[in-house]
């Protein structure tokens, strides 16, 4: 039967297309996840390199009055 082994064709393209789309989709949402990730991390990062310096400059005024 021809029309048959077509309808299980068309069938098991529809899933195929419906998988391969709804993983272009958990992309997207695993590519926005990660940016906001680096995002955070990149204000951790700021956050500590203010620290930093703040530790340095209160060092070095120590320094200058000892």
């Amino acid at each position: 039967m021809p029309s048959a082994r077509r309808a299980e064709r068309l069938a098991a393209l529809a899933v195929g297309g419906t998988l391969v789309l709804g993983g272009l989709a958990g992309c997207s949402t695993t590519q926005d996840k990660a940016a906001a990730h680096r995002a955070e991390s990149e204000r951790i990062l700021q956050a500590r390199e203010k620290r930093q310096q703040k530790k340095q400059q209160e060092r070095k005024q120590g320094k200058e009055k000892g």
